[in-house]
């Protein structure tokens, strides 16, 4: 890895030295789910935000909470409910009275913090779900004609109930192609299981330490776009995200028979930048193809939309992702 100065290379040992410190100090709270924390924390290094699929009572909101905790953020929880409004997430202009009389002053909404969990985001109504948008995206927030930036780092972590979808409001393509990452998280095995309801039932636990600082997560930011990467892994991450399109020439049959909707160029973006992000957890200063076949379920599972013919027969976004991984090379 090409490094400017002796700091680049002291920050990349503390980072390829932070995997186990981080997993043992989520340890303490969380049991398991191994592949969702690793794909959380590429997530975080890398900079993007993540979409949080799992059925109830799986502890997504303790998950979003220990790592905030880990690295010293300021944590910030949203319930979406359907009566949810934009300005009570990024809050309101109000009137008040000051030395020089009535001014109207920005009270800033729960968004303004460095971890959001948006709990339950396919709750809310459309115009609330694109408040999110231009905090996303913009890092910043708009009330009466003036921008307000949001403290760095910023990170959304939306989750959303895949059972319950009768009075649901289905994000909009335009607002999932924002999520870096769709992350799933499974029933765990039952020895895991067990483990949790003996945790949960006795005394508290030892406390989650701060390992890290906004700061540092800074740094790994800047560290982890100057990973190299070879042009002939970014074009592997262009033709899988092309792959995915149908009615293109380079397009697998399947695809075209199966899907409606492929992902575009920001998932290529996503599976480099994972990539790098993944190869610096794993203690590597390159890139390999393995770090992009990885990342490109989480990647690519809310990018890609399936037809009825699909569902007619059965076929999931995973079995698609599945296929085109096999085909291309």
């Amino acid at each position: 890895m090409q490094t400017n100065d002796q700091s680049d290379a002291t920050t990349f040992e503390q980072l390829t030295a932070a995997r186990p410190r981080i997993i043992a100090e989520l340890g303490k709270a969380i049991v398991g789910q191994h592949e969702v924390i690793e794909q959380i924390l590429i997530a975080l290094f890398a900079g993007g935000h993540c979409l949080i699929t799992g059925a109830p009572g799986l502890a997504k909101t303790l998950l979003v909470k220990s790592i905030a905790q880990v690295f010293h953020l300021e944590f910030r929880r949203i319930q979406f409910t359907p009566d949810l409004m934009p300005t009570d997430i990024t809050g309101v202009e109000i009137l008040k009275e000051g030395a020089d009389g009535r001014e109207l002053v920005f009270m800033p909404g729960p968004i303004f913090g460095n971890m959001l969990l948006a709990d339950e985001i396919n709750r809310t109504p459309p115009k609330t779900q694109a408040a999110l948008l231009e905090a996303m995206q913009e890092h910043q927030v708009t009330a009466g004609g003036r921008r307000y930036a949001l403290p760095e780092p910023f990170f959304v972590l939306a989750t959303q109930n895949p059972i319950e979808m009768e009075g649901t409001y289905p994000l909009p393509e335009a607002q999932l192609d924002r999520f870096m990452f769709n992350v799933v998280i499974d029933y765990l095995p039952e020895d895991d299981e067990v483990a949790v309801v003996q945790r949960t039932t006795a005394a508290a636990g030892e406390k989650i330490a701060a390992l890290f600082t906004g700061e540092d997560v800074l740094r790994f930011h800047a560290l982890v776009r100057k990973v190299p990467i070879a042009e002939d892994l970014v074009r592997f991450a262009v033709r899988l995200a092309a792959s995915t399109r149908p009615r293109q020439a380079t397009t697998p049959g399947f695809v075209n028979d199966w899907v409606s909707w492929g992902a575009g160029t920001r998932a290529a973006q996503f599976l480099s930048l994972g990539a790098k992000a993944r190869a610096l957890l794993a203690g590597r200063s390159h890139v390999t193809k393995e770090d992009i076949i990885a990342l490109a379920a989480p990647v690519l599972r809310h990018r890609v939309l399936v037809n009825y013919r699909a569902e007619a027969e059965g076929v999931s976004v995973g079995k698609v992702i599945e296929r085109v991984l096999a085909e291309v090379k």
